[in-house]
């Protein structure tokens, strides 16, 4: 046996009822897939109940990991884990000097306190229910008097033990025999019976749920860790603070993962660009050491970490689909979405909501608090994480923690009008990093501490770009198979665009409708093709949008269509990538009116697909679109909540040269030679990185 591997070890030891199998079943779920992720962790319960017991809870609890042994009976067995079988070896030292169950029970027939527990399985021990006012000193007496031990935990179980068996008597032999080193071993336990084995010396995790004599009595040394989490949770506090978790140097928390589980397999995103395809092309190069955390909602969870076909490795936390719907559909998008859109006449306050936003950021600071190397780099996304910050700092202030915001970030005013503002506020100040798409979202959070006397955060500013290289050849490969666009001398005017009131598919129709009335020559020229699919089911923050829109399409088509035209047509489902490439390549002008934008990716891949395929176009954009602040003028911007602008500057765009347009197109092509997704990655991931050094200057340069 090598015995330099057998001492570097990594023991976790520990009792089970109100240890490993305490807790929410979500943390003991956790608990599973860590040790499950990390085979090298060998696991010794230590627990009263008996080797028959232990046998039923495996058979029936498909949340307890198989042990590599089993300190039962409080001490006085020991079980090799794989077999289920006693060690005999080591038994024998143990029960030395055992009268036996027999002759114990008679020895204490005279105190009645003492009921026996009849019906638990009970090997080289006695075990009675005893309330705490029997445990008198006579009693203790006639134990010693039998040569025996005991122990009293939880207010009722009285064991009675050979003189030499207790839980940390059988660690002390098993650890001695396999050679394990002290500082190999983690103990963790919840009652009385547990200070006997957090006691051997070794690391040790006192639970938070554990009986308050246990925390009071448990050595003052700096290996013994009281922890602020009960059961499961505290158990992987344990690993995480010795630094036994597979933990990377770059964790992202984004809520969503890059991947979906569907039919038994994973399944990307057909776009190469968004959050999701960006962050998805960073993480996939091994040299930058990242996994991803990432909420799952599904009814059957795969594995919690598992390769992506991208070769992304990947973190899932489960969560219910009613604390999902709570915190995504409910807090994050009717409380938080429409102050970022600076709309805050839409903001609802719903406190029984907002538990389920708060609940699960603590979810995911302890889920990333799991998976990040000491002195890592965490690097979160968008205001779904806002609380995450305050409570994985608490649990390790050795990270660096960024945040960057895919959002507009709005003016301090309007954030304010969150209800839970101060709170959001007090999360975010313990940011080392906060970054933005453009210099007016970082100023507005910069003022947003300002006016709250708090210091501000390091703060970046990264414009994204697109895979323009990917998006170009995916624009020639369909030319030739391009579909037929409107046809004839009709000019074709597109979004693309989800559902939501930010994108004012409302105000475009209307527009539409007043440029047909101003000029009506433009009929049967022209024709608008918007491409809206909708949110995901459950989300009811944008129904009377899509009602509003519904009513304002039929109305437009009912009012200006012809036996062959109609003025608007209506996509209201997703696309395939290639399918969205084949409706960038008809269209003549593309339309984006965001009344509040973080960026804007589908500007950027209009022009590329027309740039690539040396077609004319005409991009006309909202001044509120963060890839405005690059084009300029160069664009024909345009101010959605002008009504007569947007139909002056659609009208500029109809009536556009072709020579105009290919200078158009050539000319935002070259403004928009911004960071590639991977690129713009890793100068986020390396800003945060030295956000903790104290040489960097507060403000951290823009990345062009």
């Amino acid at each position: 046996m090598d015995r330099r591997a057998v001492s570097a070890a990594r023991v976790l030891v520990t009792d089970l009822d109100g240890t490993l199998l305490g807790g929410d079943r979500r943390e003991r779920r956790r608990l599973r897939d860590a040790l499950a992720r990390h085979p090298h962790i060998k696991v010794v319960f230590a627990t009263g109940r008996s080797l028959a017991s232990v046998r039923e809870l495996l058979r029936d609890d498909p949340l307890i990991p198989i042990p590599h042994w089993v300190i039962a009976d409080v001490g006085a067995s020991v079980i090799d884990g794989p077999r289920m079988l006693h060690v005999d070896a080591l038994e024998e030292q143990l029960r030395k000097g055992w009268p036996g169950a027999e002759q114990v029970r008679a020895g204490l027939s005279s105190f009645p306190q003492l009921v026996y527990q009849d019906g638990v399985a009970q090997e080289g021990r006695c075990s009675f229910h005893l309330d705490p006012t029997g445990l008198t000193g006579a009693l203790r007496y006639a134990v010693k008097d039998l040569g025996c031990s005991w122990t009293y935990s939880s207010g009722r179980f009285f064991d009675v033990l050979p003189v030499g068996a207790s839980k940390g008597n059988a660690l002390e032999l098993l650890r001695r025999g396999m050679g394990w080193a002290r500082q190999g071993v983690l103990a963790v336990g919840d009652s009385l019976n547990d200070l006997s084995m957090l006691s051997t010396g070794t690391h040790a995790v006192v639970v938070a749920n554990a009986e308050v004599a246990l925390a009071a009595a448990a050595p003052a040394r700096e290996e013994v860790h009281h922890s602020v989490w009960e059961g499961a949770a505290a158990v992987l506090e344990g690993m995480e603070r010795l630094g036994w978790l597979d933990c990377r140097s770059v964790t992202v928390g984004y809520h969503r993962p890059p991947v979906r589980w569907i039919d038994g397999g994973w399944r990307s995103p057909c776009s190469p660009n968004g959050i999701l395809p960006t962050l998805r092309s960073a993480l996939a190069d091994e040299r930058l050491d990242a996994v991803w955390a990432a909420a799952h909602t599904g009814e059957r969870a795969p594995t919690a970490t598992a390769a992506t076909a991208a070769g992304v490795s990947l973190s899932l936390l489960p969560l219910s689909p009613d604390r999902w719907a709570g915190y995504f559909h409910r807090a994050c998008k009717e409380t938080l979405w429409p102050a970022l859109m600076s709309q805050p006449d839409l903001i609802r306050d719903l406190p029984e909501h907002w538990s389920d936003y708060e609940r699960v950021n603590v979810a995911f600071a302890r889920h990333i608090a799991s998976l990040a190397a000491q002195g890592g780099t965490v690097w979160l996304h968008d205001y779904n994480l806002w609380l995450v910050p305050a409570v994985l700092k608490s649990r390790r202030p050795d990270l660096a923690v960024g945040l960057f915001h895919h959002t507009p970030f709005p003016q301090p005013e309007v954030f304010r009008r969150i209800p839970q503002a101060e709170q959001l506020i007090s999360s975010l100040a313990y940011l080392d990093w906060a970054g933005f798409h453009t210099a007016d979202s970082a100023d507005n959070f910069r003022r947003l501490f300002t006016s709250a006397f708090r210091t501000a955060p390091r703060l970046g500013v990264h414009p994204l770009g697109i895979d323009r290289q990917a998006v170009a050849e995916m624009a020639k490969a369909r030319l030739g198979q391009r579909r037929q666009g409107t046809g004839g001398d009709i000019q074709l005017v597109l979004s693309v665009e989800r559902l939501d009131y930010a994108k004012a598919p409302v105000r475009k129709i209307q527009a539409l409708d007043t440029l047909l009335t101003q000029t009506p020559q433009l009929r049967e020229k022209m024709s608008y093709r918007l491409i809206c699919p909708p949110p995901e089911p459950g989300i009811a923050a944008y129904d009377t949008t899509r009602e509003e829109l519904e009513s304002a399409v039929d109305h437009i088509n009912d009012r200006w269509a012809t036996p062959a035209w109609q003025p608007v047509d209506y996509i209201p489902y997703n696309l395939d990538f290639p399918a969205v490439v084949d409706h960038y390549l008809d269209a003549d002008v593309f339309w984006v009116t965001s009344l509040a934008d973080g960026m804007n990716l589908t500007a950027q891949e209009y022009v590329t697909t027309h740039h690539a395929t040396h077609r004319p176009g005409t991009l006309v954009l909202s001044r509120y679109a963060g890839v405005a602040r690059h084009t300029g003028s160069a664009a024909l911007l345009t101010d959605p909540h002008s009504e007569q602008d947007l139909v002056a500057t659609l009208r500029t765009a109809l009536a556009m040269p072709v020579a105009d347009r290919t200078a158009h197109i050539n000319r935002l092509h070259d403004l928009l030679d911004l960071p590639a997704p991977d690129q713009w990655a890793r100068a986020c991931i390396t800003a945060i990185h030295r956000s903790r050094t104290p040489e960097v200057d507060a403000e951290l340069p823009v990345v062009h």
